[in-house]
């Protein structure tokens, strides 16, 4: 924000004051939601508000008020409180403002021509483990593309966790940390299995699927086996934009998702829309799994139109348009968005080689909030 900018008039109305800056924006703030928002009512080191809404009335009101270039002073007439609002602050939060700009998205989408520039979203281990730089710029590929191959990483058992730890702490699942994918006897997920795997979100039976994976390969020489990821945000923009009708009811219409894993005494069920969005009417969660998509019961004047719209975003999420495939390598971890990326692989031949990957979750509030804090840090 400019050093020069000022309150140029402010004044009262009804319930708002309103608010003139020296370089001609207006801003409103409503004042419930100054005194509410009053900067000496948090605590110091626990940043929390410490103040009771519930001991103001709705009709709370400045009893006297003066500004000045670089604060706006209100008493009020209930509480026998005195409020400072920093110009500065009041500019960063004028919610007049942020309502009026255009929302942009903090995405990269991606379709197959990442095939050929994968270098945006790797890293070699050493730089993670050196510091906050490195562990900032594997944060930006998490976030911004979803999706970051770590390379050189250690390939003794439960190493990944000393890589992954340097972002947070893991989200637990009944599968345990880390979870073991490798070919096993009576398997309880498909995963524990040669067979290939199609694009899929992991735990969409989940009300909170775990916000993101990281597969750490130990060996991989079996014949096969190869890797696929699809940007499921790109996919939904892309039936956004060329199959309105099919994406609107796909955000609309809950599914049925059913885990009835036979080692848990437990049968999950959660009923949720393919894709959701956020306040912003951006891509928040792409929720698809054939293999745990459990019988329709939708109306019956939605079904036909479901199943169009649903087969449709199937086939884009598997095609070769949208789809990136690699081989992972001993070293290698595989990290991305689970609600947002969906990944797969093709069928492997036990008999011919090991494959063996460990398994790690973490909620995507960690990749967030360490994201954010560290850019502050070092930018």
């Amino acid at each position: 924000m400019s050093e020069k900018l000022s309150i140029k008039e402010a004044k009262k109305d009804i319930r708002d004051f309103i608010v003139e800056w020296n370089d001609g924006h207006i801003s409103q703030f409503n004042y419930l939601w100054l005194r509410d928002n009053c900067p000496s009512d948090i605590h110091p080191t626990a940043r929390e508000r410490t103040f009771n809404l519930l001991t103001v009335s709705e009709n709370i009101q400045p009893k006297e008020f003066s500004f000045c270039k670089d604060k706006l002073i209100i008493k009020w007439n209930e509480g026998n409180h005195t409020s400072e609002f920093p110009t500065e602050w009041l500019r960063e939060n004028c919610y007049t403002l942020k309502n009026s700009q255009s929302y942009e998205s903090p995405y990269v989408l991606w379709d197959n021509s990442l095939s050929k520039s994968l270098d945006k979203i790797k890293i070699d281990c050493a730089e993670i483990m050196e510091g906050d730089e490195g562990i900032l710029k594997y944060l930006k590929q998490l976030h911004y593309y979803g999706f970051s191959l770590v390379e050189n990483a250690p390939t003794g058992r439960n190493s990944g966790a000393e890589v992954i730890e340097k972002i947070s702490h893991f989200r637990q699942t009944f599968f345990e940390t880390p979870f073991e994918v490798i070919n096993i006897p009576n398997p309880n997920n498909s995963a524990y299995t040669a067979l290939g795997l199609r694009n899929h979100l992991d735990l969409p039976y989940y009300e909170i699927p775990p916000g993101y994976q990281f597969l750490h390969c130990l060996v991989n020489d079996a014949t096969g086996g190869d890797s696929t990821a699809i940007d499921g945000f790109k996919v939904a923009s892309y039936m956004k934009d060329n199959f309105p009708e099919f994406f609107k009811i796909l955000t609309e219409v809950p599914v049925k998702f059913v885990n009835r894993d036979y080692t848990q005494n437990t049968t999950r069920i959660l009923h949720a829309p393919l894709i959701l969005l956020d306040k912003d009417c951006d891509f928040h969660i792409i929720r698809f799994s054939i293999a745990y998509m459990s019988i329709m019961d939708c109306p019956p004047d939605k079904m036909d139109l479901f199943y169009r719209a649903y087969r449709k975003f199937a086939e884009l999420l598997h095609d070769d348009m949208f789809t990136v495939r690699f081989r992972l390598k001993a070293g290698d971890i595989f990290s991305f968005n689970n609600l947002r990326l969906l990944h797969g692989r093709t069928e492997f031949d036990p008999n011919s080689g090991n494959r063996h990957l460990q398994g790690y979750y973490m909620d995507r509030d960690e990749i967030k909030g360490r994201l954010s804090f560290l850019e502050n840090q070092i930018n």
